[in-house]
């Protein structure tokens, strides 16, 4: 499978499912294993991995081509870690819904049959995407302030990533690389860091961040895209020096922040603090 990818986390009754989008096929692939979670109603993810191998054996025998024509895709595991992982396309599990009897079958057929009707009207509309994206996080308990921060920086990261597209970065271990260093400059901590001062494992780390990180972290890569136009970096080495130049725009704000509030930017607060925190203004 080599076409055009666009990995997205879809979310059905508060489940992450993940999936990706492929651009010359244009259809939907949505991680098998994860399509399990949700009809057998199993969080544990060594017996849900049990039943999918089970239930492939099972369709195999039975003669079924569901199986015999699954394809993979590098998909984040829940150890944080991207890893090949079956895909299922839509027409793939409809199919599969019919072999595990679940409560949880039809529902989940108006909301997939809801999925595939969004990206069309998206691909006509992409204002739709925008919109559909803050329905999501409202539905997850997030505050309206927050939601427009979150999107504001998701813009903002998509500048980033077409100027780094544009002079020839690859999507992957190149980008990762140069995220990294914005955080460690402007946070002091890589990434992975960052994760583990919020306790987090495989969860978006934007979707766990403050409004003051988000803005921090929103200076930090509009302030790279900008100095990378005007720069015009070449090779990854130069590309890094930029990224530690724009990171450290977004430092000095973050201490002089510090230093006239007395309060710290990095926080190890995660999404369902924060949500909690919402939820418990609106009760004030």
């Amino acid at each position: 499978m080599k076409n055009e990818m666009n990995p997205k986390l879809q979310i059905f009754e508060s489940i992450y499912i993940r999936s990706s989008w492929d651009e010359a096929e244009e259809k939907w692939w949505f991680s098998a294993l994860d399509i399990i979670t949700v009809l057998t109603e199993q969080a544990d993810y060594t017996k849900v991995r049990n039943y999918w191998k089970w239930l492939k054996n099972k369709l195999k025998q039975e003669g079924s081509e569901v199986v015999s024509i699954t394809n993979q895709l590098k998909l984040q595991t829940p150890d944080g870690k991207h890893r090949l992982t079956d895909v299922l396309d839509t027409n793939q599990v409809f199919r599969i819904i019919q072999s595990i009897p679940s409560k949880k079958a039809e529902p989940f057929k108006l909301w997939l049959a809801e999925v595939a009707k969004q990206r069309v009207d998206q691909l006509q509309d992409p204002e739709l995407s925008i919109e559909q994206a803050m329905l999501d996080y409202k539905r997850l308990g997030y505050s309206d302030n927050w939601i427009n921060q979150r999107l504001k920086s998701i813009e903002i990261r998509k500048e980033l990533t077409d100027e780094w597209k544009k002079r020839g970065l690859q999507e992957g271990l190149e980008f990762a690389f140069l995220t990294d260093v914005i955080y460690k400059t402007w946070a002091g901590k890589t990434a992975k860091e960052y994760k583990q001062h919020k306790g987090l494992k495989k969860e978006n780390l934007r979707d766990n961040m403050t409004n003051k990180e988000l803005v921090i972290n929103m200076l930090a890569e509009l302030s790279t895209k900008e100095i990378s136009e005007v720069v015009n970096p070449q090779s990854l080495v130069e590309h890094e020096d930029v990224a530690k130049r724009g990171g450290g725009v977004a430092k000095e704000a973050r201490l002089k922040l510090e230093a006239e509030t007395g309060r710290k930017v990095v926080s190890p607060q995660n999404s369902k603090q924060l949500r909690l925190s919402n939820k418990e203004l609106e009760n004030d």
